[in-house]
């Protein structure tokens, strides 16, 4: 940030968001500060030289890139293992000064020492190279024969992991060298704040036969470049798309795809178009253009898709099939997704429309299990919604028959939360926890009328008698939700909505 824009000029969105990418980049896998103990001031014999060569080339593997070239110097037993083992490169760790924390004052001085650091990497070594993480190198437009020349090398070399971010902020209009679309060894490719080139243009054949984790944050990109990128990437399993700077009609027809995110963009469609093998869609503080008032959520063939949130009442227009669901909207095959089993909403519970939302919005989803819902803070007056609202609106099938675990966020005190939850206490049959997390920093009143409110709850006639009411404050002083990248691209997480 201290070569780029000073971090207190940038606007609250912006910060938000820069904070959010470079937070969740993926940390090399290496020891920056190894700790190496002597069994005995007396001891001279190099025990560590005697090790086989394949635990030698281990050692040096998980060191930064300059501390294991420096190993070639140690003796002839050490010279040719850093060009056999696998280099892990990371241009944070080749800042001058040996602190990748720390930036020198001039950013052309460090830009400069960098570049020619990571292209004396990548020309001397073999490969392959098992993660290379470019964020700090400062190209400029002058600089893109360099640019073209590493991916070269990582394309014939082997490159496995590649995280590549464009520094510094604000984004200045760089294409991506189209020799990275070459790289045909990645497996997990996070892309930050660069501008798509012409996909149209690229040479055939320019495709990521083995990429398995996608990740463009705040990246400039047309439909059909995402859209390419999901038709030459014939196992992608996920997708994440973080503060994307143009606005974004995705179309999601991938045959390997599990999982697609979209968070911090400016969202004006998403469409499950055909997606066989996805598990979970997640939507995350996105943002319509001012032209339109809501952002489309459209549901296709998905039969497999069993998580997905945030649904906002609010914000989103949700269709599935070929339906749009209303207010009232009666729950039929045609506008159904029985394979989700976590759903996650969030809404303002003093507005009335979207209140009203609610229910149509459950019955589409008629198998869920695990239900979050979030409250919004609004400016608005508060509506008053009687309780016949919710007594009328018939049966829905997810509350009574299948629900086991609901997740309150951000009680305020509104009496439309508590109707809600009385709702649902009195007609989830198989309810077993009822967790409810109160906002953090509410004035001494709110909390009083709020227990108030909540013994009354506790009173309610319970459609389950086992049920367990679980209370918790918030974690997050302002409210929202607790979520990550790194949260979400790990599939080995069933649940990456439900943060207990």
């Amino acid at each position: 940030m201290l070569h780029g824009l000073a971090p207190e000029t940038l606007s609250p969105g912006d910060d938000e968001l820069l904070g959010f990418l470079y937070a969740s980049l993926p940390k090399p896998p290496v020891s920056t500060f190894p700790s190496l103990c002597c069994a005995a001031d007396q001891e001279t014999a190099d025990h560590v030289s005697r090790l086989p060569d394949d635990l030698l080339r281990r050692v040096v593997s998980l060191l930064p890139a300059k501390d294991g070239a420096r190993t070639t110097v140690l003796s002839s037993r050490w010279r040719g293992l850093w060009h056999s083992a696998p280099l892990v490169l990371a241009d944070t760790h080749l800042l001058p000064g040996g602190d990748a924390g720390v930036r020198p004052a001039r950013a052309g001085a460090a830009s400069r020492a960098v570049t020619d650091a990571v292209s004396a990497a990548l020309e001397a070594h073999p490969g392959p190279f098992p993660f290379v993480s470019l964020s700090c190198s400062f190209i400029a437009g002058a600089d893109r024969a360099v640019l073209a020349r590493w991916f070269q090398h990582l394309a014939t070399k082997g490159v496995d992991v590649l995280v590549f971010v464009n520094r510094p902020w604000p984004l200045p209009g760089l294409r991506l060298p189209s020799s990275l679309f070459s790289c045909a060894s990645l497996r997990k490719l996070w892309i930050g704040a660069w501008v798509f080139p012409d996909t149209t243009t690229l040479p055939r054949g320019a495709a990521f036969p083995n990429l398995r984790e996608l990740v463009l944050g705040c990246a400039v990109m047309e439909d059909k470049d995402l859209e390419f990128v999901l038709a030459v990437s014939p196992v992608l399993e996920i997708l994440a798309v973080a503060g994307s700077q143009t606005p974004v009609h995705a179309r999601l027809a991938s045959p390997s795809l599990r999982r697609g995110m979209f968070c911090l963009s400016i969202l004006d469609e998403v469409a499950v178009v055909d997606a066989p093998s996805m598990e979970g869609l997640f939507l995350w503080h996105n943002r319509t253009t001012v032209s339109k008032t809501s952002t489309t959520v459209k549901i296709g063939h998905a039969p497999k898709l069993s998580l997905l949130g945030y649904l906002e009442p609010g914000v989103h227009t949700l269709q599935i099939g070929d339906t749009i669901i209303k207010a009232g909207t009666k729950a039929s095959t045609s506008t159904t997704v029985s394979s989700v089993q976590i759903l996650a909403l969030k809404l303002q519970f003093g507005v009335c429309s979207e209140v009203k939302m609610l229910p149509s919005f459950l019955r589409c989803f008629p198998s869920v299990k695990t239900l979050i819902v979030q409250s919004e803070e609004t400016l608005e007056p508060t509506s008053k919604l009687s309780v016949k609202s919710w007594k009328g609106t018939g049966p829905i099938e997810c509350v009574q028959s299948h629900l086991k675990t609901l997740l309150f966020r951000e009680l305020q005190g509104n009496r439309n939360e508590f109707k809600f939850l009385t709702f649902i206490a009195e007609n989830a049959q198989k309810l077993e926890k009822m967790y409810i997390e109160v906002k953090m920093g509410l004035s001494r009143t709110t909390r009083e009328v709020m227990a108030t409110k909540l013994r009354a709850l506790k009173s309610a006639n319970w459609a389950s008698r086992d049920c367990e009411m679980l209370f918790r404050t918030s974690k997050v002083l302002r409210g929202g939700t607790i979520w990550s990248i790194e949260v979400g691209t790990c599939l080995s997480l069933d649940d990456p909505l439900y943060l207990k």
